[in-house]
């Protein structure tokens, strides 16, 4: 046990830092490219926050355990908002805007309602994973045209000022989430092994935590800087991003067999995480809300390990 829990430890650590500097790396690069900082903080944030999940989806697909990518990608999306936004709000109330949410809520709720529906025969295949890709690639035409003339804050909260700092954090946080998807992969497989769970679970439960590190840094960044809508609406895309494109190659890659059980806890958390961030009139989300976030994701703990 000892050897897959330190692979996992360091497969982490490459992917929190790795994670960042793609994030900061494609952020400023697409700035570079004069990409509307809407755009950016609609889709491109977003993107790069899920680089780790993809990592470890085509790594886990390619190795015929398509399941680990299904968990985290689910596991993520809980965590992202119930752990880490949960645990912000429980620091200080969140701040919001509205546009972004109205924009992404809509389809970070049905993105776990169309998975669950491809998923009542029991399994993900080949045209479940186009049905899911096309659904991402309308999700983010429609965030790209409506995101186009919006000011947004994200190139100014994540981006890096020197074009030499740009390509070094592109080229070091590729290699590095290459090398840590490997290695998660690979530690997921021995924990798994050894506990007695399944690739869904340990994928939820396990890898989940290490592949939300950019989504961490991110809502850090924004919370330091006064831009929580900056950390927020990264936080959705990202979720979305997981359960379209994520889920979807690694579909394509290798057919998932899906437990019923599993799926739907994992769904039912998903949607249930992101009502409870529908904002009040003001846009604020109040302290109290961290409750039932961390709460969401102790029992979902609990039904999948107990």
């Amino acid at each position: 046990m000892l050897t897959p829990v330190l692979l996992l430890l360091a497969g982490i650590a490459l992917a929190g830092v790795g994670g960042e500097l793609f994030v900061r790396g494609l952020v400023s690069l697409a700035a570079w490219w004069r990409v509307p900082a809407g755009i950016v903080g609609a889709t491109v944030a977003a993107f790069a926050t899920s680089a780790p999940e993809l990592s470890v989806a085509i790594n886990a697909a390619v190795d015929g355990r398509p399941g680990i990518a299904l968990g985290d990608a689910l596991g993520s999306n809980v965590i992202n908002i119930c752990v880490v936004l949960g645990l912000a709000i429980a620091i200080a109330p969140v701040n919001v805007g509205r546009g972004a949410l109205v924009r992404d809520i809509p389809w970070a709720l049905a993105a776990p309602a169309v998975l669950g529906l491809l998923t009542v025969d029991g399994t993900l295949g080949r045209v479940d994973a186009v049905v899911l890709i096309v659904l991402f690639g309308a999700w983010l035409m429609q965030s790209a045209l409506a995101a186009r003339r919006v000011r947004d804050a994200t190139v100014a909260v994540l981006g890096e000022r020197s074009r030499t700092a740009i390509v070094a954090s592109l080229i070091g946080g590729l290699v590095l989430l290459v090398a840590a998807g490997r290695l998660i992969v690979s530690a997921a497989e021995g924990i798994g092994d050894e506990l007695g769970w399944d690739m869904f679970v340990v994928g939820a439960v396990v890898v989940a935590l290490g592949t939300s590190t950019p989504e961490i840094a991110t809502m850090v960044a924004a919370r330091r800087r006064r831009h929580d809508e900056v950390g927020v609406g990264t936080v959705l895309g990202s979720n979305i991003f997981n359960t379209l494109l994520i889920v979807g190659v690694a579909a394509w890659i290798s057919p998932i067999t899906v437990n019923s059980t599993e799926i739907t806890v994992g769904i039912v958390a998903s949607v249930l995480a992101v009502l409870l961030v529908l904002p009040g009139p003001r846009g604020r989300l109040a302290r109290w809300r961290s409750v039932p976030l961390l709460g969401t994701y102790l029992a979902v703990l609990a039904m999948l390990t107990l």
